[in-house]
């Protein structure tokens, strides 16, 4: 981590080595400055070249095979890891990342002055001013200035200071140059186990066996299939591919079976002389690549060959591709068996989807299996379902005779076992060790999260964005960076798929194992803080951690005593859990934290679920001048924000989610220049409009909801003009009181390629009048011109009688359409036409008295063409073609009545043939169901409520239309499931 940051900082140094004009003429402050810039870089270059020695200095790893006796499902590595610490180095690191903190902190200050300055100097030039007051403002601009680079060089000079005792430190320690550290030595596995040491696994041995040699395993077609055995370190890879490599019907099935242990490097070389080795039966004395695979190629021939490549960590394609290619000419049958921690190693070694075999965590019944004892269940519990810390506590508890040391194991953190610091963390370590530089950051952050929380991979990204963690190459934005090294660490196992309610389905959600989360604690142990207060004690804080960068506060009391976090002035990420009391009691601690803790550049205030929470922010917010992340969501109280919001010019993140007591946002929003997600959903009940500064933000890329006010010079939908960069959703609110359909045009709307979903409500916001004899929705829909790329398309509150925008029927990719409270809608759209659409919901249409065929989007050409016996059944006309799920709600007072059939000239046409939902919601005087939804065979489920007439048509057995729908799996008439899977459940009547 020292490395890490020590490079960033250089980085920005190096880009300050110009100095600022203004300052140039003021020969001594330009000296000054440049001088201390020029130590510190000298200092830090200095220190760098030996940075990579002094952090190996920290780690020793031995290589000495575990000595615990018994063994289980899991042991890959068998690396003791000796954390044999020097103190006075780790020390000195210490020392040198907190200089290097600082350094960073100090030209940060200095670029947001230099922001906010230029900010005030454009907004002064854009007013007309007398010239007496712009040169008054002028010579006020510069005196601030040199202020400023005079605090800075101060600042530097400090700095210096520490890093000439750090360098006369380093001198002392002798430090080797920079040179290639020898990497972590890894265990040589072989294919010898004792299954009746083994516990688990035995439904993965069954399954891969299966796979191996079963009657279906046939390679899917692949001359050389190659299945991966796939997980994070100490699960149980290698131990499975020993099973299943010494299974009797393994060893029947194949003629030659091989193991080797690959580990990293990938030798090709000496991998290719170990398979011809394994044939001879001795070894080699060829040299040269090619000789030694067209000897593997003449001994694999004819042969059905079972290869065991175990623990392969290089994603050098070329390294394995010549390999791979000697070994094809084995007979049908044979087989290629990997272990591996990364999916990407899969990928590229040929592994298809349907041959990854990723290996779960063990269930509780087998951790437990080791563990009989009273207190054993809940130290299964500890192990997480990882074989690795299973066999680690059962071999401790082996050696502890009574229920008091079982309960103290219980009580202790993993990362407090000396056994499992040992042991336990080495194989994490390696997959650590392996990453990246900039991937090492961020997952070493994650250390601030709650052990088991649940992570959002867009939230995630913007923590580590605001972190300055994501540095792109070729112009990259931060975002698309972030979403490569998210995906890369989520293949290499640091990140597991959680899979939440349905209602949720759409958001990426993601767990980190516990133990991977210990591992990261240790890792930041001197760096990051995690605090609990509870039962009305004070907080206890271990203060030789006072530097700390990461902190989180966990609020399990309402009204804490004196929060100790105030000690922790060096802080850039503060994230205050308020799962378990609402965030209305730290409106006392805000304004002290605001002053106190101003290096922050990520700050989480959000509420739980709860009703109260904080009624404002403080003026002091202006004070974080570092910040980049502020997450407010779900203070629902929360009313106004403080206009020193808006000196915040590094802010890139603000959430406000479902802060739905919140009126206005502060007028000089549009000051906040780097502002890229300001996420507002749920507010649209409160907000009363968006400032007209927000047409500034031209970072902009989340703004989920913008709020109009008709056409006021203030507010107005034109401001959304050079928001180019906007992606996902956006809801437009108050449309209702745009009458210039001018600015309309001006949003520009269709330039927005990244949009995915677009809202339009067209109510009137709070506090206007109706101007209804003024409005023409018509033409104000279809102004809005959306991107040609829409995916989904939601239309509320529309007041014309039809809904005639042309540019509808083009969005091709439109898999989403949601028609609500169109009151004055006296037909339905042609949405047949929209070849993607697969979900549609109407509602609330009052007018709307039939459905006719117009609905389905066919033309008059395409009904009055004959169906002669020459036109294949191919070629019919479809309508509706991708509908799956398909939503009526109109209510008591709908006049609709007739959802018209086909008639006899029409039934060439192909209606919704992927139909899977159907739902008719309070129709009352609709007659009844078309026939091309009645005989529907892909129709899986019908749901009908509050429609009596439809409800007496389908009433089972009896119903006028029972017969025709009695195929479909799943049934529902008033809330009562008459039909599942085609049996009778509960009678309806």
């Amino acid at each position: 981590m020292a490395k890490s940051i020590v490079s960033a900082v250089l980085e920005k140094l190096s880009s300050l080595l110009m100095i600022p004009g203004e300052i140039k003429h003021n020969f001594e402050l330009a000296l000054a400055l440049e001088e201390e810039i020029g130590k510190v870089i000298a200092h830090f270059q200095d220190i760098q070249s030996v940075l990579q020695d002094a952090e190996s200095k920290q780690i020793i790893v031995d290589l000495s095979g575990l000595n615990s006796g018994i063994r289980l499902s899991g042991l890959n590595s068998g690396i003791r890891f000796l954390t044999e610490i020097d103190a006075n180095v780790r020390n000195w690191l210490k020392k040198l990342k907190d200089v290097a903190y600082d350094v960073d902190d100090v030209l940060d200050e200095w670029n947001s002055e230099k922001l906010i300055s230029q900010i005030e100097k454009e907004q002064k030039e854009a007013r007309n001013f007398p010239l007496l007051k712009k040169m008054r403002n002028s010579i006020s601009s510069f005196t601030f200035q040199t202020i400023l680079y005079y605090k800075i060089a101060s600042k530097l000079n400090g700095v210096n200071e520490q890093l000439d005792s750090l360098a006369t430190e380093k001198d002392r320690y002798k430090f080797g140059l920079e040179k290639v550290v020898e990497e972590p030595r890894r265990l040589i596995t072989a294919s010898f186990i004792d299954d009746e040491e083994v516990y688990g696994r035995c439904q993965e041995t069954e399954i891969l066996v299966n796979v191996l040699v079963g009657e279906n395993s046939s390679g899917g077609g692949l001359k050389l299939p190659v299945i991966s055995i796939m997980g994070m370190g100490g699960i149980g890879k290698t131990t499975l591919a020993q099973l299943v490599y010494n299974h009797s019907d393994v060893e029947c099935h194949f003629d030659k079976r091989i193991w080797i242990c690959v580990s990293d490097p990938f030798d090709e070389i000496r991998i290719a002389k170990e398979i011809l080795e394994a044939f001879k039966g001795e070894s080699l004395n060829l040299v040269g690549k090619d000789n030694i695979l067209q000897e593997i190629r003449s001994h694999v021939s004819g042969k059905k060959v079972l290869l065991v490549l175990d623990d392969v960590w290089s994603e050098d394609a070329t390294r394995w591709e010549q390999l791979r290619t000697s070994l094809k000419h084995c007979s049908s049958g044979s087989r290629i068996l990997i272990t591996t921690r990364n999916e990407k190693v899969a990928i590229i070694m040929g592994t298809t989807s349907s041959n990854l075999f990723l290996l779960n965590t063990l269930s509780l019944e087998e951790c437990w299996s080791l563990l009989s004892h009273d207190i054993g269940w809940k130290i299964a519990e500890k192990c997480w379902g990882l074989p690795l810390a299973a066999k680690i506590l059962g071999g401790l508890l082996r050696f502890k005779r009574t229920s008091e040391q079982w309960q103290n194991v219980l009580d202790s953190e993993m990362w407090d076992i000396e056994e499992a610091e040992q042991d336990l963390f080495p194989p994490l370590f390696l997959s650590y060790y392996e990453l990246p530089l900039a991937f090492k950051q961020c997952i070493s952050y994650c250390a601030v999260f709650p052990k088991g929380m649940i992570l959002r991979k867009d939230e995630l990204i913007k923590l580590w964005m605001a972190q300055d963690y994501l540095k792109g190459v070729r112009c990259e934005e931060m975002e698309i960076v972030g979403e490569e090294y998210f995906d890369e660490l989520h293949m290499r196992s640091f990140f597991q798929d959680f899979r939440g309610d349905e209602l949720d389905s759409g958001i990426m959600k993601y767990k980190m194992h516990d133990i991977i989360h210990d591992f990261l604690l240790v890792l930041m142990k001197t760096k990051c803080v995690m605090l609990v207060n509870h039962d009305s004690k004070e907080l206890k804080v271990d203060f030789s951690c006072e530097s700390a960068r990461y902190g989180t506060l966990i609020r399990k009391e309402a009204a804490p005593t004196e929060p100790n976090i105030f000690r922790f002035r060096k802080l850039r990420s503060l994230l205050i859990d308020s799962s378990y009391h609402d965030t209305s009691s730290l409106r006392l601690y805000l304004p002290r934290l605001f002053d106190q803790l101003t290096c922050l550049r990520t700050l989480n205030l959000s509420n739980g679920l709860f009703r109260n929470s904080i009624e404002e922010l403080p003026d002091e917010i202006g004070k974080l001048v570092h910040l980049r992340y502020l997450n407010l969501k779900n203070n629902k109280k929360l009313k106004e924000l403080p206009e020193s919001l808006c000196g915040l010019c590094n802010l890139q993140t603000l959430n406000l989610k479902w802060c739905d007591s919140l009126k206005e946002l502060p007028c000089g929003i549009g000051k906040i220049i780097n502002l890229r997600h300001l996420e507002n959903d749920q507010t649209n009940l409160s907000l009363m409009a968006i400032p007209k500064g927000i047409g500034r933000l031209t970072n902009l890329q989340t703004l989920s909801l913008f709020v109009v006010m008709g056409n006021s010079d203030t507010y107005s939908l034109g401001d959304l003009q050079n928001l180019i960069h906007l992606r996902g959703l956006l809801k437009i609110s108050g449309l209702g009181a745009v009458c210039d359909v001018t600015e309309a045009k001006k949003a520009e709307l269709e330039n927005k390629k990244g949009l995915r979903t677009l809202i339009f409500d067209f109510t009137i916001s709070k506090g206007l009048m109706s101007n209804r004899w003024q409005r023409d929705d018509g033409r104000l829909l279809e102004a809005l011109r959306p991107p040609p790329c829409l995916e989904e398309l939601e239309i509320w509150w529309y007041s014309s009688p039809t809904i005639s925008a042309n540019w509808m029927m083009r969005l091709t990719k439109l898999s989403h359409v949601s028609l609500g409270y169109c009151l004055h809608l006296k037909s339905l759209p042609p949405l047949g036409k929209l070849p993607s659409l697969e979900s549609l919901y109407i509602g609330g249409m009052s007018r709307v008295e039939k459905v006719s065929v117009e609905f389905l989007g066919v033309e008059r050409e395409e009904i009055l063409a004959p169906s002669s016996s020459l036109e294949s059944p191919s070629s019919s006309v479809i309508a509706f073609p991708s509908l799956k799920h398909l939503e009526f709600e109109f209510f008591d007072l709908e006049e609709w009545e007739d959802w018209m059939p086909l008639t006899s000239r029409e039934e060439h046409i192909s209606i919704m043939p992927r139909l899977c939902s159907l739902t008719i919601n309070s129709c009352p005087k609709l007659k009844a169901l078309p026939c091309y939804v009645l005989h529907n065979t892909s129709l899986k489920q019908l749901n009908i409520s509050q429609s009596p007439i439809l409800s007496e048509r389908c009433r089972k057995e009896t119903g006028e239309d029972w017969l025709k729908i009695s195929h479909i799996p799943s049934i529902m008439i008033d809330s009562v499931r008459i039909q599942v899977n085609c049996s009778s459940v509960e009678e309806f009547g």
